[in-house]
């Protein structure tokens, strides 16, 4: 399929790992179709920012922190056959970055949005965490194949 036949959406994250093994989570509240489940702090780039850019707003808005973003841990895109915003095939495409954390308090910024709030979860028990986007897993995958490699 040539892509002028279908919608791309582009979308930046953060691992965001202190030094006590914890990872920062935010909940999403499924305003926007999907079920409620923990995420990576991140979301769409808007047409005029950078990924760069995108992090730094996306995981103020959900965690109420600042960040300086690192290198880019690794990318992951699917495909869907219909969009809910235009009913044309889509293909999602996100960039996951190391961030690390400058200013700011834990705290969700942003209203009416998708984002309840934001929690640091440990490393370990990420896995028992039921309602959680892939994501979330893709995300700790890179940075623990950087961390170790």
């Amino acid at each position: 399929m040539h892509f002028t036949e279908y919608d791309t959406r582009l979308a930046a994250y953060a691992v965001i790992v202190d030094d006590a093994d914890r990872v920062l989570l935010t909940w999403f509240n499924s305003k926007g179709g999907a079920d409620p489940a923990w995420l990576l702090p991140g979301g769409g780039v808007e047409y005029d920012e950078s990924l760069e850019e995108a992090v730094r707003r996306e995981v103020l808005e959900e965690t109420g922190y600042a960040v300086a973003v690192g290198a880019p841990l690794t990318t992951h895109s699917f495909t869907g056959s219909e969009s809910r915003h235009t009913g044309r095939p889509f293909k999602s495409v996100r960039v996951f970055f190391a961030a690390t954390i400058v200013g700011g308090a834990l705290g969700t910024t942003e209203v009416g949005g998708s984002t309840d709030f934001a929690e640091w979860i440990p490393v370990a028990d990420v896995a028992s965490q039921a309602a959680r986007a892939d994501i979330v897993d893709i995300g700790l995958a890179a940075a623990t194949d950087k961390a170790h490699g």
